[in-house]
């Protein structure tokens, strides 16, 4: 089994080893304080474990029944192992967990707020099995969710980071767009740039899955404004999920009858084209941020 093994670090606790008299204080990956003279370094392993990595479980009902006060445990190495059980009952034995599942999130939210970066890596792992295991079922419960993975994906601490951005992936490929792109929504203004970035980019992926009909069946008039908002955007990531949010957004109006388009696309003439367009972005948006619109779908044509 492949698995990344990291020295385990913990802020408060403190652990006795009594068969050395050893008394060590663990801190965040890659630091160990060690108190008192001739103390050899000791180290904990917890299981970065992959969800390809992940085996099913013998005794589910036993797991199941015992995993929300392991998951709720004040000692997080305990929690830690949890988080890899609910993964394994996720992936193989999706159902068992039907009746917990709601629960089951409120205790990864509150891992996701740990300020312990390995607890909250491996809480953030969890959530993107779970993303993938019970897809739409956790629309209700993303809002709190959500917040938290954006969070997560807009810190410093890079390898929380990158989790928290795959975790976002997921959520984009197994959820259906629409429900999620609605409670993407407010997030594409929060006044936290990174978090704005974020969510732009779950926005165009979302948009991206749409497909035609979907697009019309949400409101190109909201798309496009979503989009244009963030084309003049503080953090290059939002602006070019934007800029490719418009782009697919033209392409789609392009085959739109209702927006005073040719049945036949390809016998309407190119001018005539481009000033429906111009007319549709112009009736949608404030003239300077029509214009950045028209530059960049004008740019790539």
């Amino acid at each position: 089994m492949n698995a990344m093994n990291v020295l385990l670090t913990a802020t408060n606790d403190q652990i006795v080893d009594t068969t050395k008299g050893l008394k060590m204080l663990h801190q965040e990956p890659s630091a160990l304080v060690q108190f008192g003279p001739d103390v050899e370094p000791a180290s904990l392993e917890v299981e970065y474990l992959s969800s390809v990595d992940l085996t099913p479980v013998e005794d589910v009902d036993l797991l199941v029944n015992t995993l929300l006060e392991r998951l709720d445990s004040k000692d997080w190495l305990t929690v830690c192992q949890a988080f890899n059980r609910a993964r394994q009952i996720a992936v193989f034995h999706t159902s068992s967990m039907d009746n917990i599942l709601e629960s089951v999130v409120i205790l990864t939210i509150k891992a996701l707020k740990s300020p312990r970066s390995t607890l909250c890596k491996t809480a953030i792992m969890a959530t993107a099995d779970f993303f993938k295991a019970y897809q739409d079922r956790m629309l209700d419960f993303l809002d709190p969710l959500l917040l938290q993975l954006l969070l997560k994906a807009s810190q410093d601490k890079r390898f929380v980071c990158e989790e928290a951005e795959r975790a976002l992936l997921a959520m984009t490929t197994w959820m259906a767009p629409a429900p999620l792109l609605q409670k993407l929504k407010p997030y594409v203004s929060h006044r936290n740039p990174r978090i704005r970035a974020k969510a732009s980019m779950c926005v165009y992926k979302s948009v991206s899955k749409l497909g035609i009909e979907g697009i019309k069946d949400f409101g190109l008039e909201t798309l496009i404004q979503i989009a244009a908002s963030q084309l003049n955007d503080q953090l290059p990531e939002a602006r070019e999920s934007a800029r490719k949010m418009v782009m697919d957004l033209h392409a789609a109006y392009q085959k739109f009858p209702s927006y005073g388009h040719s049945l036949d696309v390809q016998n309407v003439e190119c001018k005539q084209e481009k000033w429906e367009w111009e007319q549709f972005c112009q009736r949608q948006l404030p003239p300077r941020t029509a214009h950045a619109v028209l530059r960049v779908t004008c740019i790539a044509t």
